[in-house]
């Protein structure tokens, strides 16, 4: 009789959840349970269980398969009452087949440290993993586009689609059970942005509660928000970073849509003073609530002002501080724990800092819409020309513009629309490595046909020097 075997391909098939097509419409964990036969060695003595299942493990005899324990109780009640343990075999080993066992296992029987059984191994709904159960679940011509990248916000998961199928609002729910950490699946019923200025959206609850006060942990600060009345966007923590490495402490950025903070409470946490904007008055509570949460309040200022406006302003207010001698601050030392022991040395007399005069960057985070905001920079320092150079060593601040654009191959034709966009908003033209330090960043993709870029350059000194307009 012809010995059967056991192939890789076969033993990863075993390990595989059984096929249930007709799960697609319901959540049924039942569908999911799936008995192995298998074999395993039991030990016949368990102060020897180490070196048993190191050889077996030599031998490649051990079943090693992800989240599936080797050391298993006794199938025989009687030796598992006695604390008698067994390890799970290869499936190519079989226990009443001494021909499939290696000299390793055979030794050891013979030795009477083992003895070889038969074990019915059974993987349940939980063992297998989302990727598992989407596969179980959907036709083979639908599994090359099983979602994965789920955007997670504190305890909630989100998406945006129109289908409502049961099979679409099942995929979101395994996601929602799969995730421990995740107590909310919702979907955004409109587009961000389509509905409201302020870039929130209508949703449904797919899952679990429907609790949109999230809390998030981003660039070393934490922040709350009701999620379904202010803008937030996970995707977004790189770019978050890049731009605030970019700044320098002691330095003031403006930041003109800073939504709940996700670059200025970083940036405030380096010693950067940051004038943080926004539009949105539960986006401009939660920046607030932030800035104090994270023992920022000496560098972040929080406004809520309409962001054309708020450009000219914000320029004029920091001249006006220090022509008044209002931008000194004083920064208390931070006081020692109550359990750390008194200090040897006189403490640390209180810092002084002075807040430039001059803002250093602009960030314009509101893709849709931010280049229109352009013409709010016209004039800017008409008045103080003298503070920059060739009269002083102060360049012009550097806006960073975040902006959409279609896709293509190199961006080379993004970039040449970009950059004319920005010229005709500004009046005067700029292209990518300038005089004016232009440059266009690739940011992320946000749809099959359009990208995210962010367009940085350094203000033209005809245009901050020029007069105002409006």
């Amino acid at each position: 009789m012809e010995k059967s075997t056991v192939t890789s391909n076969d033993q990863m098939s075993l390990f595989r959840p059984p096929i249930v097509r007709s799960a697609a419409g319901v959540l049924d964990r039942s569908l999911f349970s799936k008995t192995i036969p298998i074999s395993a060695a039991r030990l016949l003595n368990n102060k020897i269980i180490s070196q048993c299942r190191s050889k077996l493990t030599k031998s490649k005899e051990m079943l090693l398969e992800d989240r599936v324990a080797p050391i298993r109780s006794d199938p025989d009640p009687e030796f598992a009452a006695k604390g008698g343990k067994c390890l799970l075999l290869n499936p190519r080993v079989k226990h009443d087949d001494p021909t499939t066992w290696s000299p390793i296992l055979q030794e050891a029987v013979k030795a009477q440290d083992l003895g070889v059984i038969s074990y019915n191994l059974t993987l349940d709904y939980d063992h297998w993993n989302y990727i598992d159960i989407m596969k179980s679940i959907l036709p083979e011509d639908a599994q090359g586009e099983i979602p994965v990248g789920f955007a997670i916000v504190g305890h909630l998961t989100s998406t945006y689609t129109t289908n409502t199928s049961p099979l679409n609002t099942l995929l979101h729910l395994f996601s929602w059970i799969k995730n421990p950490t995740i107590r909310t699946v919702i979907n955004k019923i409109d587009d961000v942005g389509t509905v409201s200025e302020y870039r929130t959206f209508s949703y449904e609850v797919l899952a679990g509660e429907d609790n949109m006060n999230v809390e998030i942990r981003e660039g070393d600060c934490t922040f709350r928000f009701d999620y379904s009345k202010v803008y937030w966007n996970s995707r977004l923590q790189t770019e978050h970073k890049r731009l605030v490495d970019l700044f320098e402490p002691g330095e003031v950025v403006c930041d003109v849509m800073a939504g709940v903070g996700p670059f200025a409470l970083p940036a405030g946490k380096k010693g950067v003073f940051v004038w943080a904007n926004d539009l949105n008055p539960d986006s401009y509570k939660a920046m607030k609530d932030a800035v104090v949460r994270n023992k920022v309040e000496n560098f972040v200022r929080s406004f809520n002002e309409d962001g054309h406006k708020f450009i000219p302003q914000a320029a004029d207010n920091l001249l006006h501080l220090a022509a008044t001698n209002q931008n000194i601050i004083t920064i208390a030392p931070k006081r020692p724990s109550r359990n750390a022991p008194p200090p040897k040395q006189t403490p640390s007399p209180p810092k002084t800092l002075t807040i430039p005069n001059i803002i250093s960057h602009f960030v314009m985070n509101l893709p849709a819409t931010a280049i229109d905001f352009l013409p709010a920079f016209h004039g800017l320092y008409h008045t103080s020309e003298h503070l920059f150079t060739p009269h002083t060593e102060v360049k012009l601040p550097k806006v960073h513009v975040h902006c959409f654009a279609p896709k293509n191959e190199d961006n080379e034709a993004a970039n040449i629309e970009i950059c004319e966009r920005v010229s005709e908003k500004l009046g005067v033209k700029i292209v990518q490595g300038d005089e004016h330090e232009t440059m266009v960043w690739d940011v992320r993709d946000v749809a099959p046909k359009k990208r995210m870029f962010c367009v940085s350059f350094r203000i033209p000194a005809e245009v901050a020097f020029g007069e105002r307009r409006g």
